[in-house]
């Protein structure tokens, strides 16, 4: 069953004095995931999906699309320095107190990083001070198994390259054993550790539906969907064609499996949950809302 966090805000609202609520300023951060991105508005996410989600602002134009070179480390300056610089410029800028981020994949990990890791960098505490919490769509936190095939090079390599590109820095990062590793020693959320600073709840990608006959199949890109059925034969059979869902819950809060909520219970591939698909736009354009 989906975790509620009606019972935290109600909590949290009656903690907080009415003068100080009514100034709060709420923001949405969208943080892309594993690529070079120079803009994710138009070719990561799709504007028809940011701009549904923000309209749950009380003023639409508080939010900003992450730009970042998350084909580096998650500790590299081009990677969780680049996102704390453009989340630390956004706070600033629109004098952002609640800030809600909104995550994808690997930009999981690069914003685990920043809150696992608050003295690395002097931008970080202010960051991490703004956040409310991370929704974070079909997160990487345990690794993938498709990124121990893409660096040790198997026949699947060459597939498997238009999904993570080869042998970059995130791919050797996100293999399960190394994720285990940062996960143990500098990342905090999973089981055994301590907890975030600030919740991060993870809405997983349980299957992949690629029927040309199903219109289902063509929201995100068809040929993504075909893709990403294939991958899935290496995979668990609950994953969403590039994580298993043990990984996307690995850490944080499971949120919920996206046949909870999604239109008609159809699933989330991993390219559908970075997009408009089956409701997923509606449903976080209600949680922005302060």
């Amino acid at each position: 069953m989906p975790c509620t966090r009606t019972s935290i805000g109600l909590a949290l609202a009656l903690l907080v004095a009415p003068s100080t609520a009514q100034a709060a300023v709420t923001g949405v951060a969208f943080v892309h995931g594993t690529g070079k991105q120079t803009n994710a508005l138009v070719d990561y996410w799709t504007a028809a999906m940011v701009d549904s989600v923000r309209l749950g602002l009380p003023n639409t134009t508080n939010y900003v699309v992450v730009n970042c070179d998350f084909e580096k480390y998650m500790w590299d300056p081009a990677a969780a320095g680049c996102l704390a610089g453009q989340l630390s410029s956004f706070i600033k800028a629109k004098k952002i107190t609640d800030l809600l981020v909104i995550t994808h994949s690997n930009g999981g990990n690069m914003l685990r990083w920043i809150l696992s890791n608050p003295t690395y960098d002097s931008r970080y505490p202010a960051v991490i001070s703004a956040i409310r919490w991370v929704d974070a769509l079909a997160p990487s936190s345990l690794g993938t198994p498709l990124a121990n095939a893409v660096v040790s090079g198997t026949t699947f390599e060459k597939s498997l390259g238009w999904l993570l590109g080869y042998k970059s820095e995130a791919v050797i990062m996100q293999q399960t054993e190394n994720m285990a590793y940062y996960n143990a020693n500098w990342l905090l959320g999973t089981a055994g550790r301590p907890a975030l600073p600030r919740d991060l709840w993870a809405v997983v990608g349980t299957d992949v539906d690629s029927s040309p006959f199903d219109n289902d199949s063509w929201c995100g890109g068809y040929s993504l969907g075909v893709g990403l059925e294939t991958t899935q034969w290496w995979l668990d059979s609950c994953s969403d064609g590039f994580l298993n869902c043990s990984s996307q819950g690995g850490a944080g809060h499971e949120w919920f499996h996206d046949i909870e909520y999604t239109y008609e219970q159809e699933p989330l591939s991993h390219a559908q949950s970075r997009r408009n698909c089956f409701y997923l736009d509606l449903f976080l354009r209600e949680d922005v809302k302060p």
